[in-house]
């Protein structure tokens, strides 16, 4: 990390010059400029001291938030296409069973068979984009056709099918799949 740079950075978006920045931090602006060309580094207490100056703290200002990939295209999906059960599965956010919710592009073929999902502590919303689909909770059916949503606990086993196919929009917290 280029802490230097990260701190200039921080300096800019405050339209603070060095000079404010070095006396609200009680600093000299030659030091905050040479910790801005990483010519020298600042101590930890005096760190904080700029870092608090900035409207940050430690813990935000080495989080690695700012290196997530926030927007996702095509060429980042991953696609499962299940034969057995005739419907196709995209990632539409890649490894996102590291969070805290799963959202998948869910496309049933007509006639497809049903898949059973197991119960799992957590919640399901789904959105259907395209196509009607049966929603079976537990011992219940729903219908849910293109335009409406559906939002659930998953303790329950629960699946979907279309006898004429689907697109549906599938988040799932925890990620499930």
């Amino acid at each position: 990390m280029d802490i230097g740079n990260k701190i200039k950075e921080l300096r800019i978006q405050k339209n603070l010059t060095q000079e404010e920045l070095a006396d609200r931090a009680e600093l000299t602006k030659g030091f905050i400029s040479q910790v801005e060309r990483n010519h020298t580094s600042p101590s930890i207490a005096t760190l904080v001291d700029i870092l608090q100056c900035l409207g940050t703290d430690l813990k935000h200002f080495f989080s690695d938030d700012e290196d997530r990939q926030i927007v996702f295209r095509k060429e980042d999906f991953f696609e499962k296409i299940d034969e057995e059960l005739n419907h196709k599965i995209t990632w539409i956010v890649p490894n996102a069973q590291k969070n805290e919710m799963e959202p998948i592009l869910l496309e049933l073929q007509p006639g497809g068979e049903s898949y059973e999902y197991p119960p799992f502590e957590g919640e399901v919303f789904g959105y259907v984009l395209k196509g009607t689909a049966a929603l079976t909770i537990g011992e219940k059916q729903y219908r849910v056709k293109k335009g409406e949503a559906f939002y659930y606990p998953a303790n329950n086993s629960h699946s979907l099918k279309s006898e004429r196919g689907a697109q549906i929009l599938w988040i799932s917290s925890p990620p499930a799949f």
